[in-house]
């Protein structure tokens, strides 16, 4: 096959799309955040399940792979009916987890070894076991203790149906009826009941929430399902599909057509209508608030906003000068492997954020969605599945894990804050074959067993490839069971071995750290008319971001690169043939071209 050229591509004409960041910013503006999922990280007691001495004890690997700050997923008391997104106490921690002096201590090692903490926190809804709801329950209709959550008297002659027709992100209908008649909204689980934050008091408890781990000095709060606070007066009724706008199933990547590509308008002007339960104005006063309880510490303290809305000017309404600091950027997880597509979305993303003066962020792969070294394994027909187990497509593991390693490639190179999710620079890929009686999150049973959900990417991680369990657990115990193939993506397995995922990551990190990519410009490099008969430019990204070239080599065919530049990282080994270095197809390279 008759390599692409691109020695002309390189030189003609560039488009600037972001211009570099001024000198000592805030941190936040450029950081690398690594997600801890504490279940799963590292566990310290030997009961096999994940917690805060184990997280403590393998902060070494965060600060050798070279990353800014963790961020920690629900460590709060909890019933764990949702994996410890149905808070009971949110000034506790779970004993399954550990203790308050056991997060106290982590966070005294994690600012010892130069890594942030950023702590979850769920205000959208707390457990059934939350005093607050407890007292609801024992109190009468009209009370001041259910005028905290969302309690509406039924509708039909005997109120015997719910208040609206809104179905539950997890499956099922939004509303349970109790004993005296009245019915709860719970936007996800039975045992989530929702907030009501027109009430004052709920409004000023959770400023007191943040001013507590504030004051212990956490760095910042990843707000969960920061678009739901708020629901439109009077609740009505809504024939739309929550599946489509929240993160239990992935949000719109902007109508894909067949070939991977996304017109600008769909990138730049959404999705459709939210809901009356989601992306309202009210939401925005509530961080405004919140910004100034920040404001009254130093040290940059931020908020992140899971915040799954469209259009991507939309979500850029979040980062305000005076609301959340950043905003997940849920388009670019979900766009296609397509380089048009993903060249639209990382433009109108920069320029989204750039009208606000707010940092873009980057991310792929998180605890709610299919890890993407399996979600880029499978065929564009299926590539945004909801959980992947035994009788679904299963992903082509070697293309994934190729695919993947070049688009974090592609991610780190770009300027603004990149998250990474635990495990992922380990290559690991979503654990496929799990045993549906295993299975522990709720969207399983509550979609009636249509969606396989989150448990996949949630399995354990893999320390030591000779060890029980992987290294997981001093006992060897993991609480989900993890693929004996995992043995090969073990930390000790790829530690020092040229090539490998981890030892990828780890130079992509420094050299994003060196060349100050996070803080630097986007120009994307244009290919003239006059490429190479047969050559497919438009598979090829190419951009420069403070003085380095990245390809991004998306097509069917190897592409030659430029004879006089210095190769700093590429996700797949290079191919060299009589003095020509080609990028073969589904691999990103970092160079430095000769000056």
């Amino acid at each position: 096959m008759t390599p692409q050229t691109t020695a002309r591509a390189l030189a003609p004409t560039t488009t600037l799309v972001h211009a570099a960041q001024a000198p000592g910013g805030e941190w936040w503006r450029h950081a690398v955040i690594y997600q801890v999922y504490p279940r799963s990280f590292a566990d310290g007691s030997g009961d096999g399940i994940g917690d805060l001495p184990g997280i403590t004890a393998r902060l070494d690997h965060l600060v050798a792979l070279g990353v800014d700050a963790l961020w920690l997923s629900p460590f709060y008391r909890s019933p764990q009916a949702d994996a410890g997104y149905d808070v009971a106490d949110y000034r506790d921690v779970d004993p399954i987890f550990g203790t308050l002096a056991d997060f106290d201590a982590l966070l005294e090692r994690a600012h010892g070894v130069g890594l942030r903490v950023i702590v979850d926190l769920v205000p959208n809804h707390t457990s059934d076991e939350h005093d607050w709801f407890v007292a609801a329950l024992a109190s009468p209709p009209g009370s001041p203790e259910r005028a905290r959550y969302l309690f509406r008297p039924g509708t039909g002659a005997d109120g015997s149906q719910p208040p609206n027709n809104w179905k539950s992100i997890f499956g099922g209908r939004a509303w349970t009826r109790v004993p005296d008649g009245e019915w709860y909204l719970h936007l996800f689980d039975t045992k989530q009941p929702d907030l009501d934050w027109d009430n004052p008091q709920v409004r000023s408890e959770f400023e007191d929430v943040l001013r507590f781990w504030l004051d212990k000095g956490v760095d910042g709060f990843r707000i969960d399902v920061a678009h739901g606070l708020v629901k439109e007066p009077g609740l009505p009724d809504w024939d739309g599909d929550t599946s489509m706008i929240e993160g239990a199933d992935g949000a719109p990547d902007g109508a894909a057509t067949p070939d991977g590509t996304v017109d600008p308008d769909d990138v730049s002007t959404g999705a459709g209508d939210p809901g009356p339960m989601f992306d309202q104005e009210g939401v925005h006063e509530i961080y405004r608030a919140w910004h100034r309880v920040l404001a009254e510490y130093d040290g940059d303290r931020a908020l992140v906003a899971e915040a799954w809305v469209e259009p991507l000017a939309r979500l850029a309404r979040y980062v305000r000068p005076d609301e959340m600091h950043q905003a997940f950027n849920f388009s670019f997880l979900t766009t296609r492997w397509a380089a048009p597509a993903l060249r639209r979305v990382v433009t109108a993303s920069l320029e989204a954020s750039d009208a606000v003066g707010a940092p873009t962020t980057w991310v792929l792969s998180n605890h709610d969605t299919v890890r993407h070294t399996s979600r880029l394994g499978l065929t564009e027909a299926n590539a945004r599945p909801n959980g992947i187990g035994h009788g679904d497509e299963q992903p082509d593991e070697a293309l994934g894990l190729r695919r993947a390693r070049a688009a974090s490639l592609l991610m780190l190179a770009l300027p603004g804050s990149a998250y990474l999710y635990q495990g992922e620079e380990l290559g690991l890929p979503e654990h496929t074959a799990l045993d549906d009686d295993l299975r522990q999150d709720p969207a399983w049973w509550r979609s009636g067993h249509s969606e396989r959900g989150r448990d996949g990417c949630r399995v354990p991680l893999p320390w030591a490839a000779g060890d029980p369990g992987f290294g997981f657990s001093p006992t060897g115990t993991t609480w989900l069971p993890q693929p004996a193939s995992w043995s090969g993506y073990a930390l000790d397995a790829q530690q020092g071995v040229a090539g490998s995922t981890y030892e990828t990551y780890r130079t992509a990190l420094a050299l994003r750290r060196r060349f100050d990519l996070g803080a630097g410009s986007l120009a994307w490099v244009d290919a003239p008319g006059d490429v190479a008969p047969g050559a497919d430019a438009a598979a090829v990204l190419a951009l420069v971001n403070s003085g380095v070239l990245v390809l991004a080599n998306l097509g069917s065919a190897p592409v030659t690169l430029p004879a006089d530049a210095t190769v700093l990282i590429a996700s797949a080994p290079l191919e060299t043939s009589s003095g020509i270095t080609t990028l073969p197809t589904d691999t990103t390279v970092w160079l430095q071209p000769a000056r």
